[in-house]
């Protein structure tokens, strides 16, 4: 193996992630000793603006944290702060603010599968790049995308930052009118999402493996998207589950020199969350379409034991839950009746509340502390790219240990499948993590640069 001695490479500008980054990785004598991910975007301060405003207004206001995933945020801060408050909604409220989750996750999933990860598996440098060679396939991803987008315009009021969402429930709920013509739509969606899964799984998949506990909220009867118990598959195989409002004894975040991101650990232990965790912890309550799509595109049938491990193929699980986030839409409209008014009334208590949900990302937690009046005096938000941190660093110097071993990478080799790790994760806009440059630090002997 040729050792290179030191030296720094920088990647100026990484195409299809979301933020602003860093990776630094020292290499000495052909052993990776650090794999640093610097996160130097500016903080945004959310949980300090939340303090003083009124209970009401954390769904309008976390919605801005993300443009991709709006309805997490609001979501989970509807959760938790009708959890303070001691306010449960009924089971239409539930049904359509799964409906408005499920077009989050078909828009968001295709996103990430069309535009951002499979030009890494065709060798294109982007979506642009990838609609020269695959013009119909682009046109499929685009078309998913716009079947979630059609779901949050209608239920949420506009298909970024959603301004129908309202604590227990909605300003206002369609009329089953409204909801008929999505129906046709969603039909060609399930389609399309059929159709993305025979396409990814024809791609080739390096060998990869994440030796990390995996996280994701369980439900009993069905796959866990708007609420839940936070549910851990440890790399032993064992399994825990805590209440949600235990979150923050489980899941510590600490701050580290070279992010401005917090990390975060599960009971000190590196962990994951996001499409490879819900398949882990939930795959077997998928529906039976569903499972039949996991079965096609390879990853097994999870009522077995089957679970994947594989971070390339994390692809493969994002369109089985397209599959899923479809049929659950058609499911949901079928059987809609308008409830008689459109919301709960949540009045303000003095408490605090606990919520989470599953953004297309990851498990997503939100707490809030009232006080009689229904001011907030604390917020605290837990984004899933943020817990995910660790595991990143700890995958890339896996990986790139792996390749200095079996064949000593050039810097534009390394570099490529530093930038293809990361994406493998999706890190989202703007919730912290995101990937710019790379810089890597080469030193043999006595010199350490």
């Amino acid at each position: 193996m040729t050792h290179r001695g030191s030296r720094v490479l920088h990647v100026g500008s990484l195409s299809r992630v979301e933020g602003e980054g860093a990776l630094r990785l020292r290499v000495h004598d052909g052993t990776v000793t650090e794999a640093r991910l610097e996160i130097y975007e500016p903080p945004r301060f959310f949980e300090a603006f939340l303090r003083g405003r009124s209970h009401t207004e954390p769904p309008d206001i976390t919605a801005r944290v993300c443009g991709i995933c709006p309805v997490a945020y609001q979501m989970s801060a509807c959760a938790a702060i009708e959890d303070a408050c001691g306010v449960s909604v009924g089971p239409v409220i539930r049904d359509l603010r799964r409906l408005l989750y499920c077009g989050e996750w078909i828009e968001s999933q295709a996103l990430h599968i069309y535009l951002l990860h499979a030009p890494d598996f065709l060798g294109r440098a982007s979506a642009i790049d990838l609609a020269r060679t695959h013009r119909a396939e682009v046109e499929r991803g685009l078309r998913l995308k716009k079947a979630g987008n059609s779901l949050m315009e209608l239920l949420g009021g506009r298909a970024v930052h959603p301004v129908n969402v309202r604590l227990g429930g909605f300003h206002r709920v369609p009329t089953r009118a409204e909801l008929r013509p999505l129906e046709e739509e969603l039909k060609q969606a399930l389609d399309d999402a059929w159709d993305t899964v025979r396409w990814v799984a024809g791609f080739e998949f390096p060998d990869a493996r994440v030796e990390a506990d995996l996280l994701a909220l369980a439900e009993p009867d069905t796959y866990a998207i708007e609420g839940g118990t936070p549910t851990v598959l440890r790399t032993d195989g064992t399994r825990e589950s805590f209440p949600v409002r235990d979150f923050t004894g489980h899941v510590t975040e600490t701050h580290v020199a070279h992010s401005t991101a917090l990390h975060s650990r599960l009971d000190g232990r590196l962990h994951l969350t996001g499409s490879l965790a819900r398949f882990a912890v939930s795959g077997a309550r998928l529906s039976t379409v569903a499972l039949q799509a996991a079965v096609a595109a390879g990853l097994g049938d999870p009522r077995e034991g089957a679970v994947c491990r594989n971070p390339f193929r994390s692809i493969l699980v994002r369109a089985v839950e397209t599959v899923y986030a479809v049929g659950e839409a058609l499911r949901i409209i079928e059987a809609y009746e308008p409830p008689a008014h459109p919301y709960a009334e949540v009045p303000p208590v003095a408490g605090t509340g606990h919520g989470a949900t599953e953004a297309p990302r990851g498990l997503l937690y939100h707490r809030y502390e009232l006080d009689a009046d229904g001011i907030v005096t604390s917020a605290l938000l837990v984004p899933p790219t943020a817990q995910n941190q660790g595991a990143i660093e700890d995958d890339l110097r896996r990986l790139a240990q792996r390749a200095i071993t079996e064949h000593d990478p050039d810097d534009d080799e390394l570099t490529a499948l530093c930038e293809r790790a990361i994406r493998n994760h999706d890190p989202c806009i703007s919730c912290s993590t995101h990937f710019l440059d790379l810089t890597v630090v080469r030193t043999q002997g006595g010199c350490d640069a």
